[in-house]
């Protein structure tokens, strides 16, 4: 399907969309266009990639003109661009907003405008009942992909949602191995706090899905496994045959015990397809008699699918799961030569 077509990603100096780009770069594709703010991370990326194929455009998703000109003769967008900081946007919501809500619709329009194949928006597990700034504005993302899909003609319209990707930047991996090296505590805000893990092959195996796959309005999860912070901080530890002590110092601004990839009312839609669920767009349209005399034919009683609730890894697990990152390894091996 993309041979010889023009992928544009969006937030494509990011870790995930960097990640996305560097798995597309053996695929047909006939020209990958990245768009993002920061021009020295596009300079570093030109310069390591030295690929003919791969167009750099600097631009902010902010910026409506600046998304239409690098929209133009697009056939197919992953839309990674985002603020995806809890803290940050807890403390500055309306960034959150310009960038993950207003962002986005100015994506999907310039792709409806330009005539784009199908296009694809990063979601996250922290959309689903969200609790903090940032999870409000992807959970708003989401429902605006929904929303133009109605719309959006030939232009095919699709989110995908995950659990933390491992070892992503500013994740909580990288953190703990900084302290391990530094020989500081390892700081754990809650210990019985629960967390999906998937390796970014597995997410980018989720993108890779929904262009293939989707319908207008879907909405594609990731069956994840879980496991407790303290765990994972444990196991790390061991890992790096470190004697680090844990600290616990509390939940941090806006964050939750468990994390949640479906909500129970979207259980009761969602299609189960194996190792992924798909939520189809809620078909029915503005009558107002569905929503004071008719509504779902169905109740759910179950909880909703989170990370307290998935399958929880032990810690031999755990530890096979962080031995089996490119990160992890490097990381190790600088630890072990110094």
């Amino acid at each position: 399907m993309f041979k010889d077509k023009t992928l544009l990603i969006t937030g494509g100096t990011g870790s995930f969309g960097t990640a996305v780009l560097e798995s597309f770069l053996s695929a047909e594709l006939g020209e990958i266009r990245i768009f993002s703010r920061d021009e020295k991370k596009q300079h570093d990326l030109r310069t390591r990639l030295g690929q003919e194929k791969v167009k750099f455009y600097i631009g902010d998703v902010r910026d409506q003109a600046a998304v239409e000109t690098a929209m133009t003769g697009v056939d197919f967008v992953f839309h990674a661009a985002a603020l995806k900081q809890v803290p940050s946007c807890e403390f500055h919501p309306m960034e959150a907003v310009k960038t993950n809500v207003i962002g986005t619709d100015n994506v999907l329009t310039a792709a409806i405008n330009k005539g784009v194949h199908r296009v694809i928006g990063l979601s996250t597990d922290k959309a689903v009942a969200p609790l903090n700034a940032m999870g409000i504005s992807k959970a708003m993302m989401e429902k605006v992909i929904v929303a133009k899909s109605r719309f959006a003609g030939k232009t095919t319209l699709c989110a995908t949602r995950y659990g933390n990707v491992m070892a992503s930047r500013g994740s909580v991996i990288p953190h703990f191995i900084n302290q391990i090296k530094a020989g500081e505590p390892l700081t754990v805000t809650d210990p019985s706090m629960t967390r999906f893990l998937m390796p970014l092959s597995a997410a980018i195996e989720l993108v890779l899905f929904a262009f293939e796959k989707g319908n207008q309005g879907d909405i594609f999860v990731k069956k994840a496994p879980a496991c407790t912070i303290e765990a994972l901080a444990k196991a790390l530890l061991e890992v790096f045959e470190a004697k680090n002590p844990i600290k616990i110092i509390g939940t941090r601004h806006g964050e939750k015990r468990h994390e949640s990839l479906l909500g129970r009312e979207e259980l009761l839609r969602a299609q189960d397809l194996g190792d992924y669920y798909r939520v189809p767009a809620d078909s029915r349209d503005l009558n107002y008699n569905l929503y004071f005399t008719d509504g779902e034919p169905e109740l759910n009683e179950e909880p909703d699918y989170n990370s307290s609730n998935t399958k929880q890894l032990n810690h031999e697990e755990i530890k096979a799961e962080l031995l089996g990152l490119d990160y992890v390894r490097q990381q190790l091996a600088t630890w072990r030569a110094s």
